[in-house]
Formats: structure tokens, sequence, C-alpha cells
């Protein structure tokens, strides 16, 4: 079986990381969740106090060499964020950090020390990335390209329950509106804005389990690295 890069693109909320995640596990690749990335970005930018200006984002961008990202797999396979050799895993995941992620995902200067990382990342190959611009330009070559896709309803639903496992007490109509309000920002930046790469596979998964979408990923995965 040849090893192939694959490319995991879609709306925030859909399951890409947790898609993209089985799909490495299942094949025996790497996985490399670039949302966190720009989130762990985020929140160095949050919390540095050299970027507490009214343009915090304009401080951050001298500050890009000091920010060192990685990941560790942890042992029971999940994966955790790390920031500066510091577990921010849990840090990341909240609504406030997500927010400003979507504010600094923008900037060029960030998008091009982070896609550098990524392409390094997956230069050999035998990797699966997921984000907002992987099929369009991190790995426009990619071999499989997935566009995940799901109604803005059902999307802030599992954001929903996805925070309140995590102890916090969202209100859904706020979980729904920063769903919405990230898609209006991930569509229309002007850097790498999150389109649909011609040759992706839409995957729109508002009514199919998790076990239905697994059978279909791993199928278009067989048969792009020859199964």
């Amino acid at each position: 079986m040849k090893k192939i890069t694959v490319a995991i693109d879609g709306y925030s909320s859909c399951g890409k990381s947790t898609i993209a995640r089985q799909l490495a596990h299942y094949a025996g690749y790497t996985y490399v969740d670039t949302g966190a990335m720009y989130r762990a970005v985020a929140l160095f930018m949050m919390q540095d106090s050299r970027c507490r200006t009214d343009n915090p984002v304009a401080d951050l961008i001298p500050l890009l060499p000091q920010i060192n990202i990685g990941f560790a797999l942890q042992p029971d396979g999940s994966q955790h964020t790390i920031l500066n050799g510091r577990d921010v895993e849990n840090e990341i995941r909240g609504l406030e950090v997500g927010s400003m992620a979507s504010q600094v995902s923008p900037v060029k200067e960030v998008r091009e020390y982070l896609v550098a990382q990524q392409q390094r990342m997956g230069a050999q190959k035998g990797i699966v990335m997921d984000g907002r611009d992987i099929g369009t330009v991190v790995f426009p070559d990619a071999e499989l390209k997935l566009f995940l896709t799901a109604s803005p309803e059902v999307r802030a639903q599992r954001r929903f329950r996805e925070l309140q496992l995590k102890g916090a007490d969202p209100v859904f109509a706020d979980v729904l509106a920063d769903v919405n309000d990230r898609d209006w920002r991930d569509t229309h930046r002007k850097e790498s804005p999150l389109r649909q790469a011609a040759d992706a596979v839409v995957v729109d998964n508002s009514q199919m389990t998790p076990e239905e979408q697994m059978k279909v990923v791993i199928g278009l995965f067989n048969k792009a690295a020859g199964v």
C-alpha cells in the first residue's frame, strides 16, 4: 500500500478532527490538527503581556518565532496540543479561544508561519491533516481530499454537548451564533478562505452516525491508497 497525503477541510464542528484522528489510526498515519495550532497561537496572544495593546494581533506578529507547537500522544490514544512545552489541550477548546483563533487565522504572517510548519510535517506523506485550507493551500496535490459539512444547527448542537461534557454551562443560542459567525469569517477572510477544492469529495454528515461516516471515509481512503 502506497503512502498518501489525506487533506480534510470543512466547517467548524463538523467532526474533522475526530474523523482525521480515526483515519490516521486506521492507516497507521501521523495526524496533525491544524485547527489546534491556530488555537494555540490565539492562546499565546491572549496570555502574553506583550500583546495587551489596542492591536494585539500586530503585537503578535514579531513574536511568532517564539511559538513552538507540537502534539503529544496520550496513553488513551488521544492527542494533546503542546504550546512551548505546556499541555494546553483543555485551554484551547473554549469558545473564547475559538473565537480569537478565527481572528488570528486570517493574518497572512500567522498563516505563512504555520503553513510552513505543516508542510514540513507532511513532507514524507503518510499523514492525515485537517483544517480549513489543507486541500487548497497546504497540500494542493494531496491524493485524497475530503470536504466535511453539516447544517449549522447540527454543528451547534454537537458543540453545545461537547462544552457541557467539559463542565461548561453554554447557552445554545450563543453557540449557534458563534458557529455562524465563524463560518462567515472562515469563508470571507482574505488569506486562504475556506472553500471546497475542485477535486475534493464532499461528505455531508448531518444525518450520519460516526460509524456510517467512518465507513464512507475508509472506503475513499482505501481506493486512493490502492488497497
